[in-house]
This record gives C-alpha cells, structure tokens and sequence, in this order.
C-alpha cells in the first residue's frame, strides 16, 4: 500500500470487521466529473453559438465521448449536458450503452436547454434507486441522486452492506452577491432530501459520492458547509492540500467567460459515520457567514449600499432589515434566495439583546456566531433519535466506505494552476477520482 493511501486509511479511521474481509486495495471504483460545455453556450465567434454550427459540435462531443470512454470510469457526471437535442444525446446514450453503462439524463427547469447526465458502469454496480431533485430556484438548476450497491468484490462479505449514493450537480454561476445565497441553498437542498431518503429508508450509514460544477471555490461557505457536514474533497485530500496553505488554491478546473481560472469542480466524499453537526447548524453558521460577506461588500463599495441605509444609517428595525435585504436581491424573489426562517434567525444574530434595533456595521465588525438555541436544540435532539434506531447497515452487520488513491485533473496543467490554449474539448477540466471500497464497522 502506498504512504498517501495509508495516511488516508489512519485519517478515516477505517476497522475490519473480520480477518477474513482483508480489503483488497487493487480492486477500485472510479468517478469522473465533467462540465462538457453545453453547445448553446459554448461562443464560436461573436454572437455565434456552436449549436449552430453542426459539424463542430458534433465533433467535440465525439471527442468527449473518446476521452470518456478511454478513462472507462465506474461514475460518470456531466453538467451542461444537451439534453433538448436529441441527436446529441442518441450518442452519448448509444456510445455509452455499447460500453456498458446506465444513462440517466435530466433537464433544467423552464427548458433551459441543458441539464445533467449521469452514467454508472453495470458491471460495478447495480442501480436499487433513481431520483431527481429540482431546486425550482431564481437558476432552474437541478440534481440527480442514484442509490446504487456495489457488486461484491470481498469474499465472505455478504453481511456487508455495500451501498452508496451519487450525486450529480450543477450550481448557480455567481452573476451576483445574491448568487451566493441561491448557491447556498441549492446544497442545502442537496443534503435535506439525502437526509429525507435515508430516513426514510433507513439508510443513516451509507457513503455519499457527490459531483458536479459547484461554480464556487475553496474560500466560500459552500465549501466550509459540506466540510462541516463530514464532506471531503477528494482531489485535495489525494495530494494533502491543507485549507490554510498556499496550495490550496493551486489547482484549477475552470477558464470562465471573464477569462478567470478557478477550481470549482469538486468529487466530494462523506463516508459512514456515527455522529455529524446537524445540518441545520451548520446551513445558519453558512449563513452567517454569507452574510458577513455581504455587509464588507456593501460597505465598501458605495453603489451597493441600500437607500434604506443611507436614509437610516447602519441602525434599523426588522422591516428595515427586510428591505434593505429586497433592495439588495437578497429576498422578494418567487423563489427567493432565503426563507422567511432563514431571515428570521439572521436577524436574531444582529439583535443579540433583542430590543428591536440593530446595528448591522457592528455586526459586520464583529460577527459573532449566534446559535439559536430553538433550531439547534431541535436538531440535536433529532440527531440523536437517529442514532437510536435501526439501520441497514446495523441489521446486517456493517457497510462499505471509500478511501481516495488518487485524483488527477486533465488537462494535467490545471493542477498547477495554468490553462493551456490548445485544450478545445470544454471550458472545464474534468476530474477523475479512484476510490478504494472498506468495510467499516458501524455497529
């Protein structure tokens, strides 16, 4: 076993359960994420689109479809995926069945034209459970959830569950400040309805496998939310990169329309286990934390204060919060990018002494981390009546988790944080993860 994958055995803390399940770490499942650049998107020359020119469009995708198929991938998840041409998606449905895979597509709400599409290799697993989540958001973004079991590649291990969920995403891009909050709250969306199913199913220990463009970095509380929820991101832990280092933020998946690189692709990994923060703690202190962002913007950039603000100053009521908030494009949406709740609690962090007046610039100054003993008390103790039942994995012995071996970006530069301009297949590159399936004892 190589040093990094060791390291990486010790930091999940991984048991056998018997000497005979001895783990086999030849034997892995691997997933590729890619955000293909969908045709209506991709600009050829002015105001020119690909998908008017058949020829090319056509030709990139069979590359794709080429570079896919070498890779030969356990999981495949592609966003901006053509979905409203039928011609394109007979074949990546054809070329990829011939290769033995599922296909699973999905498209954006109030036809965007694309969406996601999802393919998991039958000889690696079996599909029990297909679901579609859509946001009905501001973005008309959605996420498709597959509960699948992995064929058994241990000997004697029958009594182990071996089950996991994927996920396939694709987040709002941040045209705005209230972007971040819609983003927010797609993947809290993401994690509600895993949590709902397993619930429901009673699956609390299985490994979620969760993909896709996040069209946010590493410095965002998106990031710091699926961290607090036992997430990992699995390119980072692969080559040992720290949040608090400078290589943090040395890879790159993305050259966007501005001509900014970024990394936004993301395959993260939460494996089985006994305890996590409730979720709902850790969306308010994610949105806290967007919050304050959203003060230092507003206060140092003059043509984003709010005419409330300059009438009142920093002092002000609920309502006054409230409309400073529409002002911003904060809430008044159909599909507003936070709840009635989510403003209820924000304002409950800026009146700490409750006596209807806030000063929202001390806030910013300070930002204290306000836990609102209702929500979370409220939390914890559903979390712990989850741990008090039965689940699969329990009845039957255990379950599987995953171990990161490797991770690779294509094209290689973007792990140096460079963009070479003869890559053509996508604005993104693709990120390819090979995990390693353990028992772990959950009982």
């Amino acid at each position: 076993m190589d040093e990094s994958l060791h390291a990486l055995n010790q930091e999940f803390d991984y048991q056998q359960q018997q000497e005979s399940l001895t783990p086999d770490f030849t034997y892995t499942v691997s997933c590729t994420t890619f955000n293909i650049l969908a045709p209506i998107y991709k600009r050829i020359s002015g105001e020119s689109c690909e998908s008017e020119f058949g020829e090319s469009w056509r030709n990139r995708n069979e590359n794709i479809l080429d570079r896919l198929l070498q890779l030969k991938s356990s999981i495949i998840c592609l966003q901006e995926f053509w979905v409203e041409n039928k011609e394109l998606v007979e074949m990546y449905e054809k070329r990829l069945g011939d290769a033995g895979y599922l296909t699973y597509k999905l498209s954006r709400t109030n036809n965007r034209g694309d969406g996601l599409l999802t393919a998991v290799h039958q000889s690696k697993f079996h599909i029990l459970n297909y679901r579609e989540l859509l946001f009905n958001d501001i973005a008309d973004r959605v996420a498709q959830i597959l509960h699948v079991e992995l064929h058994s590649y241990l000997p004697h291990s029958t009594n182990i569950v071996k089950e996991a969920l994927i996920v396939n995403t694709h987040l709002i891009f941040p045209h705005d400040i209230q972007c971040c909050f819609v983003r927010l709250q797609q993947v809290y969306k993401i994690l509600q309805y895993i949590k709902s199913y397993s619930d429901k199913n009673a699956l609390q220990s299985l490994p979620v496998i969760l993909c896709g463009d996040l069209n946010g970095s590493k410095k965002g509380h998106v990031y710091k939310f699926l961290q607090s929820q036992g997430f990992v991101s699995s390119y980072d832990i692969a080559h040992h990169y720290a949040d608090d280092t400078e290589d943090c933020q040395k890879w790159i998946s993305h050259r966007n329309h501005r001509g900014n690189v970024c990394g936004v692709d993301f395959i993260w990994l939460l494996n089985p286990q006994k305890f996590q923060k409730p979720l709902k703690e850790s969306f308010e202190e994610a949105l806290l934390g967007n919050m304050k962002n959203l003060l230092q913007k507003v206060f140092t950039e003059a043509d984003l204060i709010p005419e409330i603000i300059k009438t009142k100053g920093s002092c002000m009521t609920y309502f006054d919060f409230s409309q400073a908030l529409t002002e911003l494009g904060i809430t008044g949406h159909p599909h507003g990018c936070t709840s009635d709740e989510d403003m209820k609690y924000l304002w409950e962090c800026l009146d700490s002494d409750g006596d209807g007046i806030a000063d929202i610039m001390q806030f910013e100054r300070s930002w204290p981390l306000c836990n609102s003993p209702g929500h979370i008390a409220g939390d914890e103790e559903g979390n712990r009546r989850e741990m008090d039942g039965e689940s699969k994995a329990d009845a039957c012995g255990g379950t599987i988790g995953f171990v990161v071996k490797k991770a690779t970006l294509f094209p290689s530069e973007a792990k140096r944080g460079l963009w070479p301009e003869n890559y053509t297949l996508s604005d993104h590159a693709h990120l390819i993860v090979d995990f390693v399936p353990l028992p772990m004892n959950y009982a």
